[in-house]
């Protein structure tokens, strides 16, 4: 690395929901809430590695890893260089100052956040050059799985259809009726004690209904058809299995399809629970699933939104946006660096 490093870089990244029901591991949406991330880089021989928190990242102080090495920031930031010219080139100090209103562990893709985030940093830093898109498959890489980093990269809502070496993301336009509450309930879960209660195999007639209903997702997402919306919603290959991880789920289901919405579901793998609305209807289906929640005695916030069509976002100094290299096709395979 023999260009001059860049050392002041801030980064926003938007959260994400990503199944909404069918769409399992390949429909995700960019939703208005954020991680903003100022880091300064110094080439100094030090090899340190500084964090602070602020906002809802202050959960991570207390449950967060103990290794700073380990913070997703850090792994982002630590997997650009390695991906383009081997991180241990760099033997410098970086400082993170991170501020996000982005709830930890809850189903809206703070990990993808953070880790696009870090990945940002270093691409800037180092005059690197890459595109969104080489940032969401590098973290995907990472998650094993694309939904939430692809829409967090690229923003708007975006289909992930996998296409060796790399991923292949496209986006999806949302039918401006559309609008999605969202219900956070005061507990987590984690991907992958919610991977661990996906089964090995499903029944071909399984597989066959969740197909059908993917199509329905991504077509009722794109026309606003409630009939289309609510069988999209209506997951049979992993919602059944993850259920059981979020008390009163079906309570807060009911409430929600009381209040007007189409049908709800798990935000990513939950605890979160995503309803979709038409616009005006959202925000009372969003306060329905948080009353049903603190009926049965858990604490709950709710918001709603329409889908957030910025991405990632470096921004300068004087806060003026700059805009990433232009998108590339990424049905290529990924050489980021050549």
């Amino acid at each position: 690395m023999t260009a001059p490093i860049k050392p002041f870089v801030s980064v926003r990244v938007p959260a994400s929901s990503s199944n909404l029901g069918a769409g399992f591991d390949c429909v995700g949406m960019a939703i208005d809430k954020w991680l903003r991330v100022s880091a300064e880089v110094r080439d100094d021989g030090r090899a340190q590695v500084h964090i602070a928190r602020t906002g809802t990242l202050r959960a991570l102080d207390r449950t967060g890893p103990s290794d700073v090495h380990d913070d997703l920031l850090y792994t982002g930031f630590r997997a650009v260089l390695d991906a383009c010219s081997g991180s241990d080139g760099f033997k410098g100090s970086i400082h993170f100052d991170a501020d996000s209103d982005i709830p930890v562990a809850r189903g809206l893709g703070s990990s993808a956040a953070a880790l696009l985030a870090g990945a940002a940093v270093a691409n800037a830093a180092f005059g690197l050059g890459l595109d969104a898109n080489v940032l969401a498959q590098i973290c995907a890489r990472i998650e094993r799985h694309g939904d939430n980093a692809g829409a967090a990269a690229l923003g708007g809502a975006i289909l992930v259809t996998p296409q060796w070496p790399s991923l292949y993301f496209t986006q999806l336009p949302v039918h401006e009726s559309l609008g999605f509450a969202f219900a956070v309930p005061d507990f987590e879960t984690h991907t992958e004690l919610a991977r661990a209660s996906l089964p090995s195999e499903v029944p071909f007639r399984t597989a066959v209904s969740a197909a059908a209903r993917s199509a329905a997702l991504v077509h009722g997402l794109t026309t606003g058809s409630r009939q289309l919306l609510t069988a999209g919603l209506n997951d049979v290959l992993h919602v059944e299995h993850r259920k059981p991880l979020i008390p009163h789920y079906e309570r807060v289901v009911r409430a929600a399809r009381s209040a007007g919405a189409y049908g709800a579901t798990l935000s990513g793998s939950g605890s979160s629970i995503v309803a979709i609305a038409p616009r005006e209807t959202a925000p009372l289906v969003a306060g329905a699933m948080a009353e049903a929640w603190r009926s049965a005695s858990v604490p709950a916030d709710a918001f709603a939104t329409g889908v957030g069509l910025a991405g990632l976002t470096v921004v300068s100094l004087s806060n003026r946006p700059t805009p990433l290299p232009p998108y590339v096709s990424p049905s290529r395979s990924i050489s980021p660096c050549q």
